[in-house]
């Protein structure tokens, strides 16, 4: 099986799937909460650390959740903005997203503006750097979207923002895992991500790190009851200053410390010639005959998304799916600035990990080629 959907959930490795076995098979013999004190150093301490190293953030502003949009979610509506305020977003923000913002918008009477693009598909940063004021509250942008490939130059904005008094949120969840990822050079208040992805974690696992001086400003909220040290007790302690006091009490002991063993494998992996793959991805794509690239911007990653005028996302991969080849459909509308306005109704989505090979993407390329031939 040649598996190009990381883009959706990753493969998750054998050795997060035991860790998983070993935490569900001692809730069953031992009982739930006694099986989380006796992983307690992993998920209440070990997690945590490895989520900030891998992230450049201090381990006190790391958050868990088990969504990348729960954990935007948690932070975002509760901004303290005004009628004066404004607020950017990309053509590139995920649907997700945008309806916390627009709740955002509706609650507190804020502007929300889109950032133009130059006719490369890239942002306009001279826009950027001519429009930036002290009215701006936030800016948001999407690192690498759902809908494609482009690479956002989210340390190149984080310098031009650094004067201003705006906060900086960042959506790694397709950049994590795939290309660095530092908190620290980025220079954003808010950046969150998945770990199924990329990272290869367990579905129901995500993060998110929340600078201190954005947590100072957030208006109280359901979210401040919840923490991520539970006393199986009491239910709750609520004494936790850390960004773990914007995390919802209720986890699963084996997500998490599955989660952590995929850390770790990421931690100890070494780099892959991504070039080539991504490379013989793309020349797989274009090589097929009818294919439209929705390929915006000068710097692409493992994502890449395409449509046929005669023959449908769902077929194209339900016809891949008979050839033992997972890609995905996409819909416009999870990426509805960018996608649903300039007509994208569904697409094909194909992005490649580590674990492909240029000779898969070969393989990949032969039966794309004769899915499309097919016809309708």
């Amino acid at each position: 099986m040649i598996h190009l959907n990381t883009a959706g959930a990753g493969l998750v490795p054998a050795e997060v799937r035991r860790t998983m076995a070993e935490v569900l098979d001692r809730e069953a013999a031992a009982g739930c909460y006694e099986t989380e004190s006796f992983y307690d150093g992993v998920v209440n301490d070990e997690v945590y650390r490895r989520l900030a190293r891998i992230l450049d953030a201090p381990v006190a502003d790391v958050a868990l959740f088990d969504s990348a949009t729960r954990a935007w979610c948690a932070v975002v509506p509760r901004l303290n903005l005004g009628p004066g305020d404004r607020v950017w977003v990309t053509p590139y923000e995920y649907a997700g997203n945008l309806i916390s913002l627009f709740e955002l918008r509706d609650r507190t009477g804020c502007t929300i503006e889109v950032v133009p693009l130059l006719p490369s598909g890239d942002l306009d940063l001279d826009w950027m750097a001519a429009h930036i004021d002290d009215d701006v509250a936030l800016v948001s942008v999407t690192h690498i979207p759902s809908g494609c490939g482009i690479v956002n130059p989210v340390e190149e904005i984080g310098r031009l923002l650094a004067p201003h008094r705006c906060f900086y949120a960042v959506d790694a969840c397709q950049s994590i895992g795939q290309v660095p990822v530092s908190a620290a050079r980025i220079g954003c208040q808010l950046l969150t991500g998945a770990g199924r992805k990329f990272l290869r974690g367990p579905r129901g696992t995500a993060f998110a790190y929340v600078a201190p001086e954005l947590r100072a400003t957030l208006l109280p909220g359901f979210h401040d009851l919840h923490v991520a040290h539970v006393d199986s007790a009491t239910g709750y302690r609520i004494d936790d200053r850390s960004a773990r006091s914007l995390e919802l009490a209720e986890r699963s002991t084996a997500a998490v410390a599955g989660l952590n063993t995929a850390l770790t494998l990421f931690e100890e992996g070494k780099p892959f010639d991504h070039e080539d793959v991504f490379g013989a991805l793309r020349a797989a794509v274009t090589g097929a005959p009818g294919v439209e690239l929705i390929a915006p911007g000068t710097k692409q990653s493992g994502i890449l998304t395409f449509r046929h005028a005669d023959v449908g996302a769902a077929t194209v991969m339900a016809r891949l799916a008979e050839q033992r080849i997972n890609v995905w459909k996409i819909v416009g509308h999870h990426t509805p600035i960018y996608m649903a306005d300039r007509g994208v109704d569904t697409a094909v989505r194909v992005s490649a990990h580590y674990y492909n090979t240029p000779e898969e993407m070969d393989v990949f390329g032969r039966a794309l080629r004769e899915a499309l031939g097919a016809g309708a």
